[in-house]
């Protein structure tokens, strides 16, 4: 022997006493009474327990009694009295053949009585589901739902024990288990299966709240979302945006179920967006959220910075025209909230309000950088389309934007137009302005000067345009701040008071030149 602690099942050999021998010889050839006489003789516990099993057997329930009294076996009693209760043979061997484990010799006594309800009964208590379910399958009519329900559940544990998920699955769907099919399919990673049977949950379910959690935990946001909204939770569907960086969908979340902590939020994602260089996106943020003073800022900022890197000049205009308009938006809400406030003194709290949070240029004049570029590619379309003369005076026009626009670029401009135009006398002060300006290295000056020398030694500097003198003419004697509107589609002064004004950003036309225009050539609203 290799191992002689440990020997094997098979080296060891069991031999009975002689007394236990001589009492099973006794009780299969001679019979229960002189078996009995022999076991009073020579008392022992394993020969009243070998007794009791033989007068069990044979339903001697007396003998059984007095056997199990001897060794004191309670469960023993507690059978004989069981016994006692039942009335029939059958029912008694059965309950017999139950006791000594024969459970297969118990269900067939069960079946041969049509007692079909005892072997169910039976299996149940042995937990052997798969016999429960297929009595359940041959029984004829309408089978116990809960009894297969808990079949189902049965066999579905049977196998998730043993780690056999996919087996799992089959069963705890008959069942309609929904947690623990919930739990194969996690185990089984199958986020499809999954999702569907987030779907099939009715709303308020409890499992939807740890579904949520399991979809946020693999990245499945919509997923997520939909699993906490159909839970009414709001608030965790935000934070699973948030956790996955879906910044935009939080804060259309935060929106549509009215969550206060929708601000913070707001500026998370927009820091989020600006460093990662998304601007535009943070200004549409912005505008979704209705903080059209951020939105207008963030513009504002951006068209600053397209503008000193010289970049195209309609898309700096665009980006001007945008940040007006969403401080249009702002002064509308503002005018629709004073309107709900009936009380004088609520109406003077919204206005200090206002002045706190949205005073300065960008809220006073919103449209001047829209305005400045607006002029200054008006211009240069008059001009290359052979109109110089409207050019040099939509030039002039840019004098007043020269915070926006370099004024090197307005004045090379004017001295230009008005050399083409024939308007010598403002392309010498133009070229005056140029030669005089601070910022520009003396090189540049003295090209200036060279230019101009050669333009007025063949040109007096007076103005040879008839327009342009009695344009002149119209403004004398008028005070800067009494100066007529321009034209935003022409460039020119109106002094006539028949005017077309737009609706959105409240610049005007001449009636004639608008009427060829379907939209304003500011704002590019509609034209009414």
């Amino acid at each position: 022997m290799k191992e002689p602690e440990n020997p094997e099942d098979e080296l060891v050999v069991t031999f009975e006493a002689r007394f236990l021998r001589d009492c099973r010889t006794l009780l299969k050839s001679v019979g229960l009474p002189d078996a009995q006489e022999f076991v009073e003789r020579n008392p022992h516990p394993r020969l009243w327990r070998l007794l009791a099993g033989a007068a069990l057997e044979r339903l001697q329930l007396e003998v059984a009694d007095h056997a199990f009294s001897r060794c004191y076996d309670y469960p023993g009693l507690e059978l004989i009295k069981r016994l006692h209760s039942l009335k029939g043979q059958k029912l008694k061997q059965a309950e017999v053949a139950a006791y000594f484990g024969r459970f297969e010799e118990v269900e067939q006594i069960y079946l041969a009585m049509d007692r079909r309800d005892l072997a169910l009964k039976l299996r149940t208590k042995l937990g052997d589901w798969f016999r429960v379910l297929q009595l359940l399958s041959t029984t004829a009519g309408n089978a116990d739902d809960a009894l297969k329900e808990q079949a189902n559940n049965g066999i579905g544990d049977y196998y998730a024990e043993r780690k056999k998920w996919s087996n799992s699955v089959k069963y705890y769907m008959e069942a309609h288990n929904m947690e623990q099919l919930a739990e194969c399919y996690i185990m089984l990673e199958d986020d499809e299966k999954l999702s569907e049977l987030a779907s099939s949950l009715p709303e308020q379910h409890k499992l939807l709240l740890e579904l949520g959690q399991v979809f946020l935990s693999v990245g499945m946001c919509q997923e997520a979302i939909d699993a906490f909204l159909r839970n009414n939770q709001p608030k965790l569907a935000i934070n699973a945006c948030v956790e996955l960086n879906k910044w935009k969908q939080a804060v259309e979340l935060a929106q549509f179920h009215i969550v206060h902590e929708v601000q913070p939020l707001l500026s998370k994602y927009v820091a989020h967006l600006l460093e990662n260089g998304q601007q535009l996106e943070a200004v549409e943020l912005y505008h979704i959220a209705h903080c059209y003073l951020e939105a207008a800022q963030l513009l504002f900022q951006l068209a600053d910075k397209e503008a000193k890197m010289r970049r195209k000049p309609l898309r700096v205009k665009k980006l001007y025209v945008l940040a007006a308009l969403e401080v249009e938006s702002y002064h509308e809400i503002k005018r629709s909230q004073k309107k709900d406030k009936t009380e004088a003194a609520s109406a003077l709290v919204g206005l200090l309000e206002e002045d706190a949070t949205a005073g300065g240029l960008m809220v006073d004049s919103p449209w001047r950088g829209a305005e400045a570029y607006h002029f200054y590619l008006l211009s240069q379309k008059q001009f290359y389309s052979g109109q110089p003369e409207a050019a040099t005076a939509t030039a002039k026009v840019l004098v007043d934007y020269e915070d926006i626009i370099p004024p090197e670029d307005i004045y090379s401009l004017l001295a230009l137009f008005a050399c083409k135009s024939g308007t010598f006398k403002t392309a010498s002060q133009a070229f005056l302005r140029l030669e005089t300006m601070s910022g520009l290295s003396e090189k540049q000056k003295r090209a200036y000067e060279e230019c101009a020398l050669k333009v007025f030694t063949k040109h007096k500097p007076y103005d040879t345009s008839k327009s342009e003198a009695s344009h002149s003419e119209a403004l004398e004697g008028i005070l800067p701040e009494e100066k007529p509107p321009v034209c935003v589609a022409t460039g020119r002064l109106l002094m006539d008071y028949e005017l077309w004004m737009c609706g959105v950003c409240k610049h005007c036309a001449d009636r004639h030149d608008i009427s060829c225009c379907s939209v304003c050539p500011l704002c590019h609203s509609a034209v009414v």
